[in-house]
C-alpha cells in the first residue's frame, strides 16, 4: 500500500456558482491520472470535505484532458453572497484539496 499526496499528482482549480463549487483536478502525467482515476472518489472527496459540504458531491472524468471535475453541491452555506463561512466563494478550495493524502494498492 502506497500513500500518495495528491500536490504530487496533480493541480487543482476552483470556483462556485451560488452554492456549488466545483474543483477540476488535472494530473500531472499520465501515470497520476492513472491512479487518480482509480482511488480519487467522490466519496474520498465528500470525506475531506464532510464539515463544510453538505450535499451530494459528483465527479466527471474528463479522459481527454487527463482531469477530474469535482461538483459540491450545498457547500457554501447559501452562497457567496448570503454564506457566513470564512471563504465566502470556492476559489480556495482547490489548493485545499491539494492537502488531501490518500492510500492507493498500486
Amino acid at each position: 500500500m502506497t500513500t500518495y499526496k495528491l500536490k504530487d499528482l496533480a493541480y487543482a482549480r476552483s470556483g462556485d456558482k451560488g452554492d456549488i463549487i466545483d474543483i477540476g483536478v488535472m494530473a500531472k502525467d499520465d501515470e497520476a491520472y492513472r491512479i487518480l482515476k482509480k482511488h480519487l472518489t467522490a466519496d474520498k472527496v465528500k470525506a475531506f470535505f464532510s464539515p463544510i459540504v453538505k450535499g451530494k458531491v459528483l465527479r466527471y472524468d474528463i479522459d481527454t484532458l487527463n482531469s477530474l471535475e469535482f461538483v459540491m453541491h450545498n457547500a457554501l452555506g447559501g452562497g457567496a453572497t448570503r454564506t457566513l463561512c470564512m471563504d465566502q466563494t470556492g476559489k480556495a478550495y482547490g489548493p485545499n484539496m491539494l492537502r488531501m493524502e490518500f492510500d492507493a494498492d498500486e
